[in-house]
């Protein structure tokens, strides 16, 4: 939304968040209170993270730090860990014998997403997709660009991908603005191609930005967390888990979360209830604003039978809400392969106090699997990666 609308509709006269939600359903007017608090910076202090909270059995500890900017994690089958830096443009390798050795195997300006498929990594940047295979030594061989023509990102330039059950790549393409209508049918979209970049097709559009998807092992159906518009109100819109199928809408930019209407924007074609009936309700919610990123299914033996087949989220953190939301990892309980609640996993990082009221000592980010069943968790503010384990 362009700046001086927003600073319009903050200006008219403050609203609860029900009486929001029900004037938005059009026609009608709303209006709109929004927050902007940022939680102040601390130190990752050995007495705060022994202070963060995890279920019983569990336990959370430095696996390795000075890494930057870490993003996106990726295991490959050696137990090698591959993480992007999309600020200092890199991509590091981290032998889990050796974690305070780790070694910069790429350098490409704004690479983030990653993915492991048939001895090679995939990479991608705003505009491109590129694959090198894995040498022996975990290096990476001669680079192979595979897509150079992926949309402008505009507002969301972390590109993410993975390979499907179906072996093929799936990218997900952010939105190039919080609410605004694309001028690139690929913006704000799921999209898959072959592992050589051809075959290249939309799978569902209406996603601002899914960052984080992955595919239930049981039922192999493809899920993933939706980043919310911003400048709504401190509880619109709340971050939705999709279940991401061929062919569907998912609502942005005119249908917003379980139904809202979006009464700044009229679809191109059709009216607000038409767009409204062909979008998708997501699945489950969670907190408004509070930033979704990497999203992992569970498939180890280390954590009890329970956890198995469940999801794990990295929740970055708000800034446009008042009390600041995120900062925390989610567990996603799945019964029978389906979806049915969600709950925090390990919290703590955010805490009262500091210039805006709140603080923090980490934004969580890059989440995977170990080989030996372990969870790897990325903190983006102090450049650390932790290892979650379970006891018993």
């Amino acid at each position: 939304m362009p700046l001086g609308r927003t600073l319009l509709a903050l200006t008219l006269c403050a609203v609860s968040a029900p009486a929001l939600a029900q004037a938005l359903n059009y026609p009608g007017t709303a209006t709109v209170e929004a927050h902007v608090v940022k939680a102040a910076p601390l130190e990752a202090t050995q007495a705060r993270i022994a202070g963060l909270k995890l279920p019983a059995g569990f336990r959370i500890e430095k696996f390795a730090e000075g890494l930057g900017k870490p993003r996106v994690i990726v295991v490959a089958p050696d137990g090698a860990l591959y993480v992007s830096d999309r600020d200092a443009g890199t991509v590091t390798r981290i032998d889990p014998a050796k974690p305070a050795e780790p070694q910069v195997v790429l350098r490409k300006k704004d690479v983030h997403g990653l993915a492991l498929h048939e001895g090679r990594l995939f990479y991608v940047t705003v505009k491109a997709i590129y694959a090198a295979p894995l040498n022996k030594d975990g290096a990476l061989g001669p680079e192979t660009e595979i897509v150079a023509d992926l949309p402008d990102a505009g507002q969301h330039p972390n590109r993410t991908i993975a390979f499907g059950p179906d072996g093929m790549l799936y990218a997900s393409l952010g939105s190039t603005c919080n609410e605004c209508e694309e001028r690139n049918p690929e913006n704000a979209t799921m999209v898959r191609m072959k592992p050589d970049g051809s075959a290249r097709e939309i799978v569902a559009s209406g996603l601002r930005n899914t960052i984080g998807f992955d595919w239930q092992p049981q039922t192999k159906a493809l899920y993933g967390w939706d980043d919310g518009v911003d400048w709504l109100g401190d509880e619109e819109q709340p971050e939705e888990l999709n279940r991401i199928e061929a062919g569907k809408k998912y609502g942005w930019p005119f249908i917003f979360g379980a139904g809202m209407k979006n009464l700044y924007r009229e679809p191109p074609k059709g009216s607000l209830e038409d767009w409204d009936r062909a979008s998708e309700r997501p699945v489950l919610t969670w907190t408004a604003h509070a930033s979704s990123m990497q999203m992992v299914f569970y498939g180890g033996t280390q954590f009890p039978q329970a956890y198995r087949g469940d999801a794990f989220v990295t929740m970055h953190g708000s800034w446009n809400r008042k009390p600041p939301s995120g900062y925390e990892v989610l567990r996603v309980r799945f019964e029978n392969g389906e979806p049915k609640s969600v709950e925090p996993f390990v919290s703590g990082f955010l805490s009262e106090g500091g210039p805006s009221g709140w603080s923090r000592f980490a934004r969580p980010f890059g989440l995977a699997v170990a080989k030996d069943g372990s969870l790897y968790l990325g903190d983006d503010q102090h450049g650390i990666i932790y290892r979650i384990s379970y006891a018993g």
